[in-house]
């Protein structure tokens, strides 16, 4: 009887070994990008202490591993350089998972929220400029796009929903447009394949892309955050928790990041909000200070034309990159639309955040990619001398009237100033004005003007206040 029962237990486990299930992330999954050139991680789950063999198809190794007591298990595999199509297969018993059409290329994370999440279709009444061209030349198997479904978690997940797409007109239509062209620009530049992977949500605040005991440090914030009537996206800890979380195991190259409208009205804690989340992702994903490239909110209405909240935000933003060694922004204050907040031209976005990386971590050499931004003032009789870093070549107006300076004297009081160009300062100067005590250019959320300030490389100066007045 015993030796019956032990031959039923023997038959009952060779059996569960034979059908043990192997389960993988979505984001291990045909079509993806792996990090070329370092070290990989692949995971998943299967029976507890289940054994599983791994063949890596760009060396052929063969790599085994064993499940824990949970079923969880994962393995650090190297990549070598660029290239692909190849495969990864994954046997358990009578299980097997094949893995299919892996490039091995370069890596990137996008997210924030609706004017990254912004498809190349554009959203309703906010189109995206030269979305039909781009629809036109969009298929290209080297640029792969993952878009992670939109999730508020309460706890840290370690899954997400999700595809890998190869670059078609209809994978690119719905994919984020700065996230694309971004790609588009790296993969002509590099010639190499991309992986994109965006997870963004509109509408959504800072304080939600972190983790939960990174936000408990700021105090207001997070009170603020965990209301019992706070949407969703908002919620501290939420889209970290569903949308980053998941990820932390593939490795990246970097991250690009576009959110501030929705924090601008706690814009003093966003330069210190921002310089914590890129430290928690940076911790969390283990591939040391990887870059972090972000943008500038745009110029909007914020339904206070006279207002200074978003270019508080602005300077917050700026501050942010002065925190975060390894990060560069880009400025948007020419591409505002006073009743749109979704500015149009993403595509210079995209190229603006190109550029930075090209220079900064690809170190392609003689590109233009810094911003004017101010540096220091003078006083010279009845006008401020204003001189700013990155002007190699000196400024220009190309050719327009620029009508977003303010000049102020001992009485605070703003008035709207001239502007004249010596090489590489401006000199700004008001009638009014017989001292000047502090100049401001573009520190407004919106300001009508049909002309900016740039250097002759095209890059807009950022928008600047030389004060410090609360008023």
């Amino acid at each position: 009887m015993k030796i019956k029962i032990i031959l039923v237990c023997l038959l009952i486990f060779s059996t569960c070994i034979l059908n043990a299930k192997i389960k993988l992330t979505s984001l291990l999954d045909d079509n993806m990008v792996l990090q070329r050139n370092s070290q990989v991680k692949l995971w998943g789950k299967a029976d507890a202490n289940q054994k599983l063999d791994l063949v890596i198809g760009w060396s052929k190794e063969k790599l085994v591993t064993v499940a824990n007591e949970k079923g969880e298990w994962l393995v650090k595999v190297k990549t070598t350089e660029a290239g692909g199509p190849y495969s990864i297969s994954i046997t358990s018993g009578k299980e097997k998972v094949l893995l299919q059409n892996i490039l091995l290329g370069e890596v990137w994370l996008c997210s924030g929220q609706s004017n990254m999440e912004m498809p190349v279709a554009g959203f309703g009444d906010s189109p995206i400029n030269g979305s039909t061209d781009a629809l036109l030349s969009a298929s290209n198997n080297n640029i792969r796009l993952f878009t992670v479904t939109k999730a508020s978690m309460a706890v840290p997940q370690d899954t997400c929903k999700g595809s890998w797409l190869i670059a078609s007109p209809e994978s690119v239509a719905k994919f984020s447009a700065v996230g694309y062209f971004y790609a588009c620009l790296l993969q002509q530049s590099l010639n190499l394949p991309i992986g994109i992977i965006c997870a963004s949500w509109g509408g959504s605040r800072i304080e939600s892309w972190m983790k939960n005991d990174v936000i408990t440090g700021f105090t207001d914030a997070y009170k603020q955050t965990t209301q019992e009537k706070t949407p969703q996206h908002h919620q501290a800890s939420r889209l970290y928790n569903g949308m980053i979380a998941p990820l932390i195991n593939y490795t990246i190259k970097g991250a690009l990041w576009y959110q501030g409208e929705s924090n601008i009205g706690n814009y003093q804690d966003y330069a210190a909000l921002q310089a914590a989340m890129v430290k928690n992702w940076r911790t969390d994903f283990g591939v040391g200070d990887f870059p972090f490239y972000f943008v500038q909110i745009a110029p909007y209405w914020y339904n206070n034309s006279k207002g200074i909240n978003s270019a508080l935000e602005r300077e917050a933003q700026y501050n942010a990159m002065t925190l975060t060694p390894n990060s560069g922004m880009v400025t948007t204050v020419n591409l505002g639309e006073e009743k749109n907040i979704h500015p149009a031209e993403k595509a210079t976005i995209s190229k603006q955040l190109a550029l930075w990386a090209l220079s900064e971590t690809y170190n392609v050499k003689g590109l233009p990619y810094k911003s004017p931004a101010y540096k220091s003032m003078e006083v010279k009789d009845s006008v401020a001398v204003i001189t700013f870093d990155n002007v190699v070549n000196g400024l220009t107006t190309n050719g327009k009237v620029v009508e977003c300076f303010e000049v102020a004297g001992q009485d605070s009081i703003f008035y709207p100033a001239k502007l004249t160009i010596a090489q590489k300062q401006a000199r700004i100067y008001s009638p009014k004005v017989k001292v000047p005590m502090a100049v401001r250019y573009n520190f407004c959320n919106f300001a009508p003007t049909s002309g900016f300030l740039y250097n002759t490389a095209g890059l807009t100066v950022i928008p600047f206040r030389t004060d410090n007045w609360k008023k």
